[in-house]
């Protein structure tokens, strides 16, 4: 008969160890995964964050997300809807439930309508099917602008409206194509081509009023891309709104925010023409006064220097400039005797300044202004001094605690050690106080006292 293990050699595990022990190994083996299904059991607590089910037909799963992950969700989920989830398996420990830690939740069609749409825009992408130096220009003044676009949408309606107000002189030619549905891609396709193949007009517009991503679905065929960067004419994309961004619109040489923009991108506008040719007038009329009055100034320096050529002009000039030279002699002689003054005048200055009876009057001079303004500044320093003095005093007795006893008021203490009472529950009845007035003071028992403790 065998006998029992002893007890030091057993390894026992506590339930929470052994529970955490397994999340452990859970969260390290397993990955972040994806997994998509049914919502169920849904709740959302005061504390914001989601407990829920995923479901399929044969199993569920507990899920949990905590708030910092649910205030980025885009939608309010629902019991029933369906639902793609990305998370880490776990354990909650305290009941031992095996769950889903869910870091991002999104709605199952749409997300993967937008993942398929991440995926042709890398690979077009990486083709260089959205390269810039591949985008090319349209005529300043389209002679005919062609509309790919369904014939009986808003879309059409707004462009041609946009057109006729802004360029008039450009004609319109329509592609009607459907935009929407599984049959809108090959005809946006077969569209393309056949305006390219046509080359009936110098830009075209591919165009669609505003949707859902489903609705929109069709411009994100990689078809439709291909046919916009082989068609010979170039493509501006007006498709939606301005929030919405499909592969046509990375693929066209330009996008706009919608259809309406679309039509305002390739043509020019009729009163901002009408401003430039105006303007244009105005500086071809400036450049006209600005040349002739070139051409007259040059005419009269001609004559100018005509007359200034004449002989008697000459002798005019010549006795002009005898007069200015004997001026000048006299003015220079006049000059030299005023110098010669000004130098013997500062120099007989100069010699009175030198003299010791001058600068004996001027030092006693000096020293009756010092001693004036030494005996100001003592008179306006002293009363500066008694001015703050004044001002101290004044605050001092301002905030002096007999100040305070003159209005009525008391300063209340114990008679047993002089403590200070500031509130009623400090003392006790039958305890003597001791209250100082403004002149005296006052000794009493206390017999009662009302006020609760703040």
């Amino acid at each position: 008969m065998s006998q029992a293990p002893h007890s030091s050699e057993r390894v026992v595990y506590s339930v929470s160890r052994l529970n955490r022990d397994v999340r452990i190994l859970l969260e390290r083996r397993v990955p972040v995964i994806w997994i998509e299904g049914e919502l169920s059991n849904l709740s959302q607590p005061a504390s914001g964050h989601w407990y829920f089910s995923l479901k399929d037909r044969q199993a569920s799963i507990r899920c949990a997300m905590f708030r910092t992950r649910t205030l980025g969700i885009g939608f309010s989920p629902r019991a029933g809807q369906q639902v793609l989830a990305r998370g880490r398996v776990s354990l909650y420990e305290a009941r031992g439930e095996f769950q889903l830690i869910v870091e991002h939740l999104e709605e199952a069609g749409l997300g993967a309508l937008q993942r398929e749409f991440e995926r042709l825009k890398a690979k077009l992408a990486a083709e260089g099917l959205f390269a810039e130096e591949r985008k090319r220009r349209w005529p300043r003044f389209p002679a005919r602008i062609g509309v790919v676009t369904s014939p009986t949408g808003a879309a059409v309606r707004d462009i041609l409206h946009v057109l006729r107000r802004r360029f008039p002189p450009a004609a319109v030619l329509v592609y009607p194509t459907p935009v929407q549905g599984a049959a809108a891609a090959p005809a946006i396709v077969d569209a393309l081509a056949l305006a390219s193949t046509r080359a009936e007009c110098d830009v075209l517009v591919l165009a669609r009023g505003g949707g859902s991503l489903e609705d929109l679905w069709a411009f994100n065929d990689e078809r439709v891309a291909r046919a916009i960067r082989h068609s010979a004419i170039p493509v501006v994309a007006g498709i939606g709104h301005e929030i919405d961004f499909t592969i046509a619109d990375f693929a066209a040489d330009a996008r706009a925010p919608t259809p309406s923009g679309a039509a305002e991108l390739v043509t020019p506008d009729r009163l901002e023409l009408a401003q430039l040719l105006s303007h244009a007038a105005e500086r071809l009329a400036r450049s006209t006064r600005r040349e002739l009055r070139t051409l007259a100034g040059r005419v009269a320096h001609a004559a100018a220097r005509l007359h200034v050529a004449h002989p008697g002009a000459r002798l005019r000039q010549q006795a002009q400039r005898l007069d200015d030279l004997e001026q000048r002699l006299a003015g220079a002689l006049r000059s030299t005797v005023d110098r010669k003054t000004h130098r013997l005048s500062d120099a007989f200055g100069s010699l009175v300044r030198r003299s010791p009876e001058h600068q004996i009057r001027e030092y006693g001079m000096r020293q009756t202004a010092l001693t004036a303004r030494l005996q100001h500044a003592t008179l306006r320093r002293l009363a500066s001094v008694e001015h703050r003095l004044s001002l101290a005093a004044r605050a001092l007795d301002a905030v002096s605690p007999l100040k305070t006893l003159e209005r009525g008021f008391a300063i209340v203490t114990r008679a047993s050690d002089g403590s200070v009472v500031t509130q009623a529950q400090a003392i006790e009845v039958g305890e003597s106080i001791e209250a100082r007035l403004a002149h005296g003071r006052l000794r009493a028992i206390v017999t009662g006292r009302d006020g609760a403790k703040p």
